[in-house]
């Protein structure tokens, strides 16, 4: 697996922190085409779940982002859960998609 750039590293890190804040099974950021960034975990509540990857990209769309250059997301998980990974898409199809684990290491880029 090849290293990442800096700023997707930042996304990564970004990540982790927001999963260990909050103990949340997932953490994400998603970094917007002005270079702007946008951070969650994932949520869990009676009334609404969503995967920390939807979190960020809704983040992002409520402060009027058009575009994502890249995201990243940090999980126990093998795969970009598929709800998220189709968030970005809505934005930008080409996007990278980084899946890290908990230790900040790179699983895969989709």
């Amino acid at each position: 697996m090849s290293e990442l750039q800096p700023e997707d590293a930042k996304l990564v890190t970004l990540s982790r922190s927001a999963r260990a804040r909050t103990g949340a099974a997932e953490g994400a950021a998603v970094r917007d085409t002005d270079g702007r960034t946008y951070v969650a975990a994932s949520v869990a509540l009676p009334s609404l779940k969503l995967s920390a990857l939807q979190a960020a990209v809704a983040a992002a769309v409520s402060s009027g982002v058009e575009g994502l250059e890249a995201a990243a997301i940090v999980s126990e998980g093998d795969a970009v859960e598929s709800d998220g990974l189709a968030a970005v898409r809505d934005l930008t199809p080409s996007a990278p998609v980084h899946l890290a684990g908990p230790d900040g290491s790179l699983r895969t880029t989709v």
